[in-house]
């Protein structure tokens, strides 16, 4: 699933404003297909490949003349832009970062449209021996949406801390992604403030997560949502769950938790795409979601690939133990054995 990475993106509603113009990258009036096509469909698949020479992730990697031949040729009598679609979606799948995606105008209307608000598996308790419990879903929609994520994150955050937790449990395994920043919002306060993590571009430039107060920032750039509540016991020790369905922004919460003090990864490895996405948005609506970061943790290590947790915890698919959540169990294990949970 795409998703921003962009404080800009996150902090409007949709994608207002996002245009596309040429870039000046390599010309498609040599090949002979282009001249089969319309010159409006021609156009914007040009600007399509545009943005991606210029912005992938992967773009030093690329045959360049190589994928614009075969995506002009699938194009091959293109009218209308949407007649090019298909040809899109095969130049993203050529790039190889596994994460890029082409929303049509109805896809994008809806992915960026307002969402319910009753945000499943969204939720805060205590445990037993005064471990806080979140779990965070993924979150994709508008401002409007980010907002009562924050704000029902936060609330949960605080019911699941009211007796003043020694140390929390993180639940990532339902994330599939979608904006990491509302995340970030919801467990700044466990993350504690400081440098978190940041973006890594293919020329090796960084763009910082942080943060302060609570609440995120990128590049000392605020997200906008106000102070987060302060935790009763500051840094405390956290157990993070994860697993095949941690995926993108999920996976950016992950990348944001690696390298803090104790803390303690249980569960199974993520889906595989912690990289940062950017939304383009095309003359006629449809969106490109193109990969164009890796994730790196507060350490400097940059992530591209599926992340292991410390301790493997693979779910038991019997129906006898549907009932059991064996990470859990193990986290909970090991936060009662740390300094800040251990009974007199």
């Amino acid at each position: 699933m795409g998703r921003e990475r962009s404080l800009g993106m996150a902090a409007c509603a949709g994608l207002v404003g996002v245009v596309v113009a040429a870039t000046g990258c390599t010309s498609s009036s040599h090949n002979p297909a282009a001249t089969d096509m319309s010159p409006s469909a021609r156009t914007y698949l040009s600007q399509a490949l545009n943005i991606m020479e210029k912005h992938s992730l992967l773009r030093h990697k690329i045959d360049w003349a190589d994928l614009r031949s075969r995506a002009f040729s699938q194009a091959r009598g293109a009218r209308k832009t949407a007649d090019t679609y298909g040809a899109i979606d095969s130049a993203l799948y050529a790039l190889g970062d596994g994460h890029s995606v082409f929303w049509e105008p109805e896809q994008a209307k809806e992915r960026y449209g307002a969402s319910a608000v009753n945000f499943d598996g969204l939720e805060g308790r205590s445990l037993k021996s005064g471990v806080g419990y979140i779990s965070l879903p993924g979150v994709q929609g508008s401002q409007e949406t980010y907002d009562q994520y924050v704000r029902q994150g936060r609330s949960a955050v605080a019911k699941a801390g009211a007796g003043e937790a020694c140390g929390w449990v993180v639940d990532l395994r339902s994330d599939t992604g979608g904006n990491m920043w509302p995340m970030l919002a919801v467990v700044g306060p466990i993350l504690g403030d400081g440098n978190v993590g940041a973006f890594v571009g293919a020329d090796g430039s960084k763009s910082v997560w942080s943060i302060k107060h609570g609440s995120p920032y990128e590049d000392g750039k605020s997200a906008g949502w106000g102070d987060g509540r302060p935790l009763a016991k500051s840094a405390p020790p956290v157990a993070v769950l994860a697993g095949k369905q941690t995926a993108s922004a999920g996976e950016a919460v992950v990348v944001a938790f690696r390298g803090r003090p104790d803390t303690r990864f249980f569960g199974e490895q993520t889906y595989g795409v912690p990289t940062g996405n950017e939304p383009h948005r095309l003359s006629d609506g449809a969106v490109l979601i193109l990969t164009e970061v890796k994730d790196a943790d507060r350490t400097g290590r940059a992530y591209d690939a599926p992340i292991p947790p410390d301790v493997e915890i693979v779910k038991d698919p019997r129906p006898v133990a549907r009932n059991r959540d064996e990470a859990l169990q193990a986290a909970q294990s090991w936060l009662l054995k740390q300094a800040a949970c251990r009974r007199p």
